[in-house]
């Protein structure tokens, strides 16, 4: 945030001021990176860092009638696609069945982000905001609890001391990028200008969840009949920048370098 009190600005920056530096995107489900950051993730891959996508669950509820081992395949082989066009380097799946994950799962998955952070040597995570508000997805809500925790205690040389024998030695992970679904505290706005089209691109990678977003919301509008482009372009793609100057931004809760 400015001193303004208005949220602080990111644009493109020339030549690749970042290089060297890891982020790594950890969301719940195959689409929500692309949904909600994939501009930005193309524009810290732009300015020279290196990125990973880490998939928390299966995702094999997020189709509309299929069965769940062909969604969790779809998802799968869709997001696998998505992660070579945006420029990623590896796709990383823990494959927790999808709207499982709970209290029980939250203290593994913290370990096996603390394991993955120190072993890529991450600087920079990008995920859902453990403090977004009216979040009702249990995965959303889990994946960034666990997100926010290992970011502190990768850091901690104590906590999993093993690792230090493997030569993963402590990292804390100080520089996060956090998106919600609800209400959102903005302090940093980011122009994804001159990634919209391969955003967009992306987007139209993953079918089978937006196809289900799309025929459940025409289930619960009867009288509604968008088609499924419109529905995309006006109801998931949700980043018009007029507000900030820009023609397509992504928001974020920053904390840490940069915020």
């Amino acid at each position: 945030m400015t001193s303004e009190g208005q949220p602080a600005v990111e644009t493109w920056s020339d030549g690749r001021p970042h290089a060297g530096r890891v982020f790594a995107a950890v969301f719940p489900h195959a689409d929500d990176l692309t949904i909600f950051a994939s501009g930005t993730a193309l524009k810290l891959l732009h300015e020279g860092y290196t990125g990973y996508l880490i998939l928390t669950t299966d995702d094999d509820k997020d189709s509309y009638d299929l069965s769940s081992a062909e969604t969790a395949l779809r998802n799968d082989e869709e997001s696998r696609r998505v992660a070579d066009l945006l420029g990623l380097t590896k796709l990383y799946r823990f494959d927790y069945q999808n709207h499982h994950l709970g209290a029980s799962e939250l203290i593994e998955l913290r370990h096996r982000l603390i394991t993955l952070f120190r072993y890529l040597r991450v600087d920079t995570v990008i995920g859902y905001d453990p403090w977004g508000h009216y979040e009702e997805n249990p995965d959303h809500v889990i994946t960034a609890q666990a997100v926010e925790a290992a970011c502190w205690m990768a850091g901690r040389r104590r906590d999993l001391p093993e690792l230090a024998d493997l030569g993963l030695e402590p990292l804390t992970v100080r520089d996060k990028y956090y998106v919600a679904r609800g209400p959102q505290l903005t302090n940093l706005v980011v122009d994804i200008s001159p990634a919209a089209d391969r955003k967009r691109a992306a987007l139209a990678l993953h079918r089978t969840p937006l196809d289900n977003m799309w025929r459940t919301h025409l289930d619960l509008h009867p009288g509604d009949d968008i088609g499924y482009d419109e529905f995309v372009a006006t109801r998931v793609l949700d980043d018009a920048g007029g507000d900030y100057g820009f023609a397509h931004v992504e928001l974020f809760h920053r904390i840490g370098a940069g915020a």
